[in-house]
């Protein structure tokens, strides 16, 4: 007999239950019954029960079974969104009430992109716990339209990023921090002693790319349309900033990335920054908050971020 969305919507609310979602994402991380049951903390037997239980209520197949374990169905991947994001919500809440809990003050969900990060919550955070260290700041990393979507839901407080050119509704931004692009290499790259490399130099390099979306990418494509020739690109695209260093260490590459983020690792003399005159001009980096509705921990945290940004700005370089 066929079953409707709202019987089987009706069906999951009355008898299914969070240890069965924590089966579903554990076996298809790791592929085992055994392991998934080793993980959670329950035998192998109540595994392949509840697994048995929740096909039975949703009356589909969930996995495959073969010999060297599980994989997952089409159906099963098809409620694997709204099971990781169910799983994410128990998280975040269990780690919001732990805090009012035990610190009477509770949590500030905190979205921020990696140039904010890199250029101000790196250090200002760490200020900001020795001043308020009875809130818990729960920071989560987004870019472009995933921070929207991630607002949309509700699921942060305040955010800390570039300036978007829509805000969204009943949302401010206010400016911390400007940044610039940069050309970054390591300090034995042919144009390291140059004191200003063309058009014609730049090209013959090879450049490491960041995806499309981003204003590196955007930038980057803006000035490598004045090179003479094509520049060589390397085989390599990411967004993960940990392998965009190693391989910038590892490889004789040039990259275009915010100074934001390149900072910490030109201080440290692991790149250099080449003197190309890049005419871009990056939005600010700032708070985006609620006009209304936001806590006073929220709240506080802003201020804080304010008054660190505008000091920092005072210091001499």
């Amino acid at each position: 007999m066929r079953t409707d969305a709202t019987t089987l919507l009706n069906r999951l609310l009355s008898r299914g239950k969070f240890r069965h979602i924590q089966v579903l994402l554990a076996l298809v991380e790791l592929g085992s019954v055994q392991r998934a049951a080793d993980t959670i903390g329950l035998t192998q037997s109540s595994v392949t029960q509840t697994l048995a239980y929740l096909e039975e209520l949703l009356q589909v197949k969930l996995f495959e079974r073969h010999a060297r374990g599980v994989h997952p169905t089409v159906a099963c991947l098809d409620l694997l969104p709204a099971a990781r994001q169910l799983m994410h919500g128990l998280t975040g809440s269990a780690e919001a009430i732990t805090a009012r809990r035990k610190q009477g003050e509770g949590v500030v969900r905190l979205l921020a992109s990696a140039a904010a990060i890199h250029g101000i919550l790196v250090d200002a955070l760490p200020a900001f716990a020795v001043r308020r260290p009875e809130l818990l700041i729960s920071v989560t990393e987004a870019e472009g339209q995933e921070q929207l979507q991630v607002i949309a839901r509700d699921e942060v407080d305040i955010a800390v990023c570039r300036r978007r050119p829509v805000f969204p509704d009943q949302w401010e931004f206010l400016p911390l921090c400007e940044d610039r692009m940069v050309v970054v290499c390591r300090p034995d790259n042919a144009l390291a002693k140059s004191r200003a490399p063309n058009l014609k130099e730049l090209a013959e390099q090879t450049w490491l790319l960041i995806p499309a979306g981003t204003a590196a990418r955007s930038q980057f494509d803006a000035l490598a349309a004045k090179f003479p020739t094509a520049p060589r690109t390397y085989p390599v695209v990411t967004r993960s900033l940990s392998l965009v260093w190693e391989l910038l260490r590892q490889k004789d590459l040039l990259a275009l990335l915010p100074m934001t983020i390149v900072r910490a690792h030109l201080d440290a003399k692991m790149l250099i920054e080449l003197n190309v005159d890049v005419d871009v001009n990056l939005e600010p980096i700032g708070i985006l908050r609620p006009k209304s509705k936001i806590g006073p921990a929220a709240m506080d945290l802003c201020h804080f971020l304010s008054a660190f940004a505008e000091g920092k700005s005072t210091q001499p370089n």
